[in-house]
Order: structure tokens, then C-alpha cells, then sequence
């Protein structure tokens, strides 16, 4: 089961003893007391069979139980038990034979624990020492020869060999000593003789076993008197006690009693301590005349478990006797348990798995039997719990997964019970960090954002900020935004928005405009700077406002170069007749397009309203013969932003009933062009005079036999062609600037864009009676010159109005 080794080295005048049993036991070593600090007791690591190295990587220590002083030491770089503190055997065992001191080996990693017997050798360090400097006895000359005189033995704190061996007197006439073991016995060997000699003076000396050999004197001073014939006899040689420890003040330990059979002052005894330590007269005293041990002091079961008390008990004249005391303390649990942190690894990584070891924990009572026993526990919601070890050795351990998001610190109270009545606790908090790792990435705010901005915004304008949150620590919790590559239309997303890494603001890189694009969408990327980076993304969607920057544009009438274009109203129109349309759009949206119109200025100002939503441009009154024939409108279209935009158009209305009333074209247009035209047409017509006066003739008769179709005019809205729409103009709601509900068709006179005048035809034949209506699609000026079906169309040419103006034949 073990093994035992001695090791003896003259030199230090010490021996080693080590026993080991099984993986940990105990280990003991002897050496002599007051070994100089720093002195080697012995090799621990070679003694327990460790590597050197072992010894430091293992975190090595020596403990003591509870409050002991620590007297020795490990060098951890050669693993040499030494003397850490002065030891002195006298004032830790007193008059123990055998001084022990009990300290403990802690390796960790793993948890190892060795029991160190410290066997504390005494040396000669102490002289013998009489409790008094003199010793008075009064003797009768009346004593007989052989009287026996007790005298009180010397006391020296060394023990055995080196503790008092032998007693010698100073040769005298009268006296001999006779020593039996403790006790010391002055022997009357002569009689005395009063009259020769009152007075003796006796040196007696005590020498102990040490070496070099130590001795110690007193004076034994005689005085010849008459006979005292008895010494104090107690009643008890030996007197027991038992003392609670803690007893308050004042308590009765016991009480001695002696008596003497003389009479008189020979008879009268006193009490008093013998040769007692100077801590015994701190805690007990004795009443001198009745002979009580009352307590003075506080009692102390964890300090000293019993007390041995020499009494001693004088009569009048100096006869005295010795009984002894023995006080034994009762322990009471007066010492609550004691929590001491060994080992704590701090902080624990929030990856650590469930069972780690990051503590170790020792418990200690002072008390004893059940008082001393302790209970461990630990308090409870904490991913921690306690795992008894070896002896008063716990482990703290971990339960479950730790995540610093959630709890970052720990404060762990562990608390310790004994088993005393009442039982007693304590508790000890343990503060436990939780180390970061990266296990969380960023987390956006919002699942995604949108951003509003005005169209013609300043490059650089803020368009919205993202931020996105990550739980973990320091850089592991650092966020850097960027956008992820993308693009918007056909151009990359950096061109259009870039986004600040450290703030998350998102910018304008340049000026939007509503009209090209209304909205689009980036990708925003928010990264730790963990290792490795976790990341997360986010939409933002930007969506581009309108503002009032585009001016509305009139479609009809559409001005053609330095054309006009010219609408016919019939004189049989009636009030409230659709005349004509003027037609709008505008690139902005929403208020900015709804679009209004107004007649700014016009021939007749009471005549022709406008509608300010429809456009329409209708008769507020019947026309009368006094209207002039020749109307010019100057029409305003604003939009309804802020501020707001117009344009404006010039319409011509021309008053009549048939082509022959319409004046001559110069008064209305004065464009270069008609000029160089009529030139060309005054030499043609020189040319053909001839051939077409007689076509005409024909013409006139065939049209004046017909009955003339019953014709409406102006009902519905104008028919803009394909071609008038200008790009990214849309009609899509009723608030638009189109309005679907209005067809018109637009006839020009066959030729070119030049054309002076413009007949506008109804799908609708229920505007004008049949006999106001004018002729003025193509079809119908076929019907005057001649067939509708099949002829060619006449008057479709410059020439052949210019022709018709000349011969005044443009009346029906």
C-alpha cells in the first residue's frame, strides 16, 4: 500500500520522512525549529516523483487549513520545500511531545491535493527556569531529621532530552535533595539548631539533557522556627473539568480545597497558581482564600483544547502541597464556514462547451466533529455549478452554453453551511467575465428602408441613414456600411448613391429627375469587423418626387413653322356650341400636371369661353351679324404647381357660313411664303385660265341642283394623329392631360404644311341643324366642284383657292 523513507543529513542534524500512499497521500518531513527562512526542508517534486518543470505548469502551492500560518514554501523552478517563516516548536506546541504542522500540496490540471506532515524537532534553545527567584521555607527546629520539604520543580519549554534532567544542591550541613521523577524534595539531614544559625541560604540548580547543557538556579532561603507540623492536604490530587468554549465572564471552572491539620495561622491556607503560563493567567484566575477558578478570559476550543493547571496550597508558616487541574474545552459552533477562491479563469470564452473547469473552490470550518461539517451550494438561474472534489475541494463548472449577448457577467455567490445547531453560513460572491466571440452579425433596424427626395436635388443631399445593430463586442461589434454592386439603369448604383461605412448616412452622388426615372433600389451591406466578418444586407428603396420644372405644352393647335392654324365657326353657331380644343400636356406629375386653361386676350371678349379643365373653346352666345368674321384667341395653359408654369397659343376662328365668305388669305397671314407663292400662282394662272373657267362653270351647275347635306359641326373633342404626341407624354388617368373621351379628326389641304386653314369634322351629327352647318370636310368641296365618289378633289391646291379668290366665285 506505501512505502516509507528516511533520509538522514549530519550536516543540518535532520531527517526526512516521506510516506506516500497511493496516487495522494501523505507526505512528512522532519527538521529541527528556528531553521534559518529559506532553508531546504526537502525535494517535493522528487519526493512525489514529478518532473520539474511539472511543478510551475501545474500552478503548485502550499495551503493551510483555515487561519494557520504558512511555514513553508515551494520553489517552483526546482521544486525545494523551504522555510518560509521563523518556527519556533515552544510557542506552536508548548509542552506537546510531538509537534505537528499540517499543510497541503495543491497541484491543478489536473486537480491534485497532498497531505505535508510537518514534524518540528526541538532543540536546546531554552534554559530550565524556577517559577520564583526565591523560595522561603520556615522550618521548626523541632523538625526531625529526614523531614521532607517540597520544592517546586523548574520548568523548561524544550521537551524531552533537552527539557530539566537533573537537580544538584549546593553542599550544605542540614539539607540533601532527593528528586523521583517531577518531584523535588528538600530531606532534613541534620537537625537545626535555632540558637547556632537562624538563617540558611541553599542554591539549588536544574540542568537539562541538551547540548550544550543549559541550567537554571534558585535560592531556597531557610528560616529556623519553631515546629509547623502539617502541610496542606488537598482533596483531589487530580481535578477535572469541562469547559464550554465562548463561557462568558466570571464563569466557575471548578474549585480546589486543601486543608491542614494545624491549628492557628499554621492552619490557615491560601490558593495559588504553580508554575503556569502567562497565557493560562490571561484566561483563568484563582481565588486565594476559597480556592475557585473563574474564567477572566475568552475561551477558545480552536485554539487550545485543554489546559493542565498546577494549584498550589500554603499554610501560614510556608507548608505548601500541589494538586493539579485539568480544564477540558467543548467546541460549540461559534465558526462559520469559510469560502476561499483557489483558481478562477477569468474571463471564460462565450464558446466554452458545457463541463469546463473554470475554478476551484475551498471550504473551510474550524470547528469540529459535525460542527465542522460543511454543505456547498451555489446559487440557483447561473449556467454554473459545484463539483466536490478532493477532501474541501470543489470544482466550478460550467452547465450549459454562455453567451455574452445575453449576460456578459457574472456574479456567482457560492454559499457554505455546517451541520452545527444552529447551523452556521457564509458566502462568497465569485465575479466571472464573459469573453467575446463574433457569433452575431449585424442586424438592420428596419427589414428594409425607403427614402423620399425631390427630383433636382444637389449632389451630395442626405437621402436617408441605415443602422444596423451587432450584440457582440469591440471590433467583433463594429459596423462598417457599404452598398453591393448593382446597377440603375444600365449605369452602377455608385454613380447614383453612396453610402457613408462608418454612419450608415446614404448620399446623393448626382441630381435625379423625376422624368427619366420615378424610382429605384440599392442593396446596402452592413459588416463587423469580427474574425471572420459577418454580414447582413438591407433593400432601400429611393423613390424620386416630382417638382414643377417643366412648362406645359400645347399640342393643338400645334403651331407648324410660321404657320397658323385656322378653325371655321358657322354664323347659325348657338351659344354654347363646341368650337374648337386646345389641347395640353405636361411632363410633371400629380399638381404639377393638372392643367388649367384661360383665354388671355381675344377679338370678343364675350363671345368664345374656354374650359379651364377640358381645353374646350365653346360660344357663349348665339353669333350675331355683327360678330366679326375674323377671330383671334390667345389662350394660356398653366399647371397647378408652385410656382406655376403656362404657355400660351394663338387660335384663329374664322366666322362664316360658306368658302365664299372667307376674306382674302393676305389679311390673315402674312408669311413670306404666301408672297413668293402668289407669284407662282398668278403665272399659272395665265396658263390654264382657260381650261379651268369652263370646269368651274360645270362644277357650280351640278352642285347649286343638289341638295345640300345636312351637316353638324364641332361635337366632340379633336383627334390629335400619333405625330402631335411629343415623348414621354402619357394620358393614364382622368387627372392627366389627355382626356379620351373626345375624338377629332384634323384635315389639312392636300400639298404641304403650309395651309392656311384647318376644317375640323364631327363624328357626331347632332350639334347644328342641318341648314347652319358648312361644308368643310374634303369630301364636301368634291361635292361642289364636282363627284363626291370618284372625283378628284378640287380646291385641294393653292393655286385653285388663289383661282376661286380672283373670279369671286367662292360664293355658293
Amino acid at each position: 500500500m506505501g512505502s516509507t523513507f528516511i533520509v538522514f543529513r549530519p550536516s543540518s542534524f535532520y531527517f526526512l520522512l516521506l510516506w506516500m500512499h497511493g496516487a495522494f497521500g501523505d507526505i512528512s518531513y522532519s527538521f529541527p525549529e528556528e531553521m534559518k527562512r529559506g532553508s531546504v526542508i526537502g525535494n517535493i517534486a522528487k519526493d512525489l516523483g514529478l518532473e520539474t518543470g511539472a511543478i510551475s505548469s501545474r500552478r503548485a502551492r502550499i495551503d493551510t487549513d483555515g487561519t494557520d500560518e504558512r511555514y513553508c514554501d515551494i520553489n517552483l523552478r526546482n521544486g525545494e520545500l523551504i522555510v518560509a517563516d521563523r518556527v519556533d516548536r515552544e510557542g506552536l506546541c508548548g509542552e506537546k511531545a510531538s509537534c505537528i504542522l499540517k499543510h497541503e500540496l495543491v497541484l491543478e490540471n489536473p486537480l491534485e491535493l497532498h497531505r505535508i506532515s510537518l514534524h518540528i524537532q526541538d532543540i536546546n534553545d531554552n534554559s530550565p527556569q524556577f517559577n520564583d527567584d526565591l523560595i522561603n521555607l520556615e522550618i521548626r527546629e523541632s523538625t526531625d531529621r529526614g523531614a521532607q520539604f517540597v520544592i517546586e520543580e523548574a520548568h523548561d519549554a524544550d521537551v524531552g532530552q533537552n527539557s530539566v534532567q537533573q537537580y544538584s544542591l549546593k553542599k550544605n550541613d542540614n539539607f540533601v535533595l532527593v528528586v523521583d521523577g517531577n518531584s523535588i524534595e528538600l530531606v532534613l539531614d541534620k537537625e537545626l539548631d535555632r540558637e547556632k544559625q537562624q538563617e540558611i541560604n541553599l542554591l539549588l540548580t536544574a540542568l537539562d539533557g541538551g547540548s550544550p547543557q543549559r541550567s537554571g538556579t534558585v535560592v531556597i532561603h531557610v528560616t529556623v522556627l519553631d515546629a509547623n507540623d502539617n502541610a496542606p492536604v488537598f482533596s483531589q490530587a487530580v481535578y477535572k473539568a469541562n469547559l464550554p468554549e465562548n463561557s462568558p465572564l466570571d464563569t466557575v471552572v471548578v474549585t480546589v480545597s486543601a486543608t491542614d491539620a494545624d491549628e492557628g495561622v499554621n492552619g490557615d491556607v491560601s490558593y495559588d497558581f504553580g508554575h503556569v503560563s502567562d497565557d493560562v493567567k490571561k484566561i483563568f484566575s484563582i481565588d486565594r482564600k476559597v480556592g475557585e477558578i473563574r474564567v477572566i478570559g475568552n475561551i477558545d476550543y480552536e485554539a487550545t483544547t485543554t489546559f493542565e493547571i498546577r494549584v498550589k496550597a500554603k499554610d501560614g508558616l510556608g507548608l505548601s502541597s500541589y494538586a493539579k487541574v485539568i480544564i477540558s474545552i467543548t467546541d460549540v459552533n461559534d465558526n462559520a464556514p469559510v469560502v476561499n477562491l483557489k483558481s478562477l479563469t477569468n474571463p471564460v470564452p462565450e464558446d466554452t462547451p458545457p463541463g469546463t473547469e473554470v475554478g476551484i473552490i475551498n471550504v473551510q470550518d474550524r470547528d469540529s466533529e459535525r460542527n465542522r461539517q460543511v454543505r456547498c451550494s451555489i446559487q440557483q438561474n447561473v449556467p454554473f455549478k459545484l463539483v466536490p472534489s478532493i477532501k474541501n475541494y470543489y470544482s466550478l463548472v460550467t452547465t450549459g452554453q454562455l453567451d455574452r449577448e445575453l449576460v456578459s457577467d457574472y456574479n456567482i455567490t457560492i454559499t457554505a453551511t455546517d451541520e452545527g445547531s444552529p447551523p452556521l453560513s457564509s458566502s462568497k460572491t465569485v465575479q466571472l467575465s464573459v469573453a467575446d466571440i463574433n457569433d452575431n452579425p449585424p442586424v438592420f433596424e428596419e427589414q428594409s428602408y425607403s427614402a423620399y427626395v425631390t427630383e433636382n436635388n444637389k449632389p451630395g443631399s442626405t437621402l436617408c441613414s441605415v443602422t444596423a445593430r451587432d450584440p457582440d463586442w469591440r471590433q467583433n461589434g463594429t459596423v462598417i456600411y457599404s452598398l453591393l454592386p448593382g446597377e440603375v439603369n444600365g449605369a452602377p448604383v455608385s454613380s447614383y448613391v453612396s453610402v457613408n461605412g462608418d454612419t450608415g448616412v446614404i448620399h446623393a452622388v448626382r441630381s435625379f429627375d423625376y422624368e427619366q426615372f420615378r424610382s429605384f433600389k440599392v442593396h446596402v451591406m452592413a459588416r463587423d469587423n469580427g474574425s471572420p466578418p459577418l454580414s447582413s444586407n438591407v433593400t432601400v428603396s429611393v423613390f424620386i418626387s416630382d417638382v414643377n420644372d417643366n412648362s406645359p405644352q400645347i399640342l393643338y393647335p400645334a403651331a407648324e413653322g410660321n404657320s397658323f392654324m385656322t378653325e371655321l365657326v358657322p354664323k347659325a353657331a348657338h351659344g354654347g356650341s363646341l368650337v374648337s380644343k386646345v389641347i395640353a400636356v405636361d411632363a410633371d406629375s400629380g399638381q404639377n400636371a393638372w392643367l388649367s386653361y384661360h383665354i388671355v386676350k381675344s377679338t370678343d371678349p364675350g363671345l368664345f369661353s374656354i374650359g379651364v379643365h377640358s381645353g374646350e373653346i365653346r360660344t357663349q352666345r348665339d353669333i350675331s351679324e355683327s360678330d366679326s368674321m375674323k377671330q383671334n384667341l390667345i389662350v394660356s395653359v398653366k399647371d397647378n404647381g408652385q410656382p406655376s408654369l403656362s404657355a400660351t397659343c394663338s387660335m384663329y376662328l374664322l366666322i362664316s357660313d360658306n368658302l365664299a365668305e372667307v376674306p382674302e388669305l393676305k389679311d390673315i397671314s402674312y408669311d413670306e411664303k404666301n408672297s413668293k407663292l402668289t407669284s407662282y400662282l398668278i403665272i399659272a394662272l395665265v396658263s390654264v385660265s382657260t381650261f379651268f373657267l369652263t370646269f368651274i362653270i360645270i362644277i357650280l351647275g351640278v352642285r347649286f341642283c343638289r341638295r345640300r347635306k345636312p351637316r353638324l359641326l364641332f361635337d366632340g373633342a379633336v383627334a390629335i394623329p400619333s405625330a402631335y404626341l411629343p415623348p414621354n407624354y402619357a394620358d393614364v388617368d382622368p387627372t392627366g392631360t389627355l382626356r379620351s373621351t373626345y375624338n377629332y379628326d384634323a384635315y389639312l389641304t392636300t400639298g404641304s404644311r403650309t395651309s392656311d386653314f384647318k376644317f375640323v369634322s364631327s363624328y357626331n351629327d347632332n350639334t347644328l341643324p342641318a341648314d347652319q352647318t358648312l361644308r368643310k370636310s374634303p369630301s364636301d368641296f368634291a361635292d361642289v366642284f364636282g363627284d363626291s365618289n370618284g372625283s378628284p378633289e378640287v380646291g385641294t391646291d393653292h393655286s385653285l383657292w388663289l383661282l376661286l379668290l380672283l373670279f369671286g366665285l367662292y360664293k355658293v
